[in-house]
């Protein structure tokens, strides 16, 4: 199991709208100019998390993209999800039911009919991944990301963001 790139693209872009401030919006070719990812990437990741109520369209010449929701209820998995989809990561196809040296009509049900023990255990470990993921919000990120680059670091990233509204 891999998660694709663009859960990676859409945290980093997500933690830098967390400092614009409500009614403003970013625009797509900004984020994809600071990440140096292409557009047209950022912009199907970016309809995703659109579709998932994480982000919303702000239309219009300064127009972009803004927050949906406060970053504190914005989970690691809400955006996992939202970049990946809702299918469970481990896909049981049964094969236990096709293994040719056991007789299935004399087989007990109590092997036959209950779930597979694989999948029951795989089911629960991504169910514990997905509790921990939705420990972590967009705000936690934010807070422990402050906490440790340089002032004058974000500073930067704050007025560069700024000012490409401005032009």
């Amino acid at each position: 199991m891999q998660f694709s790139i663009g859960v990676e693209y859409a945290l980093h872009c997500l933690l830098y709208m967390v400092d614009i401030p409500s009614g403003k919006a970013v625009g797509i070719k900004d984020l994809a100019a600071y990440q140096g990812v292409s557009e047209t990437y950022l912009s199907k990741v970016y309809t995703k998390l659109g579709k998932a109520g994480i982000v919303k369209s702000i239309p219009g010449v300064n127009g972009g993209y803004e927050l949906a929701r406060i970053p504190e209820s914005i989970t690691f998995w809400n955006i996992v999800e939202a970049v990946e989809g809702k299918t469970p990561f481990f896909q049981c196809a049964e094969i236990r039911q096709k293994e040719i040296l056991l007789d299935k009509n004399n087989l007990p049900d109590t092997y036959t009919k209950c779930p597979c023990i694989i999948n029951v255990v795989m089911l629960e470990a991504e169910d514990q991944m997905r509790q921990y993921l939705n420990s972590k919000t967009l705000g936690w990120l934010h807070e422990q990301v402050s906490n440790k680059i340089p002032k004058e670091h974000l500073e930067a990233t704050k007025e560069w963001f700024n000012h490409i509204k401005s032009r």
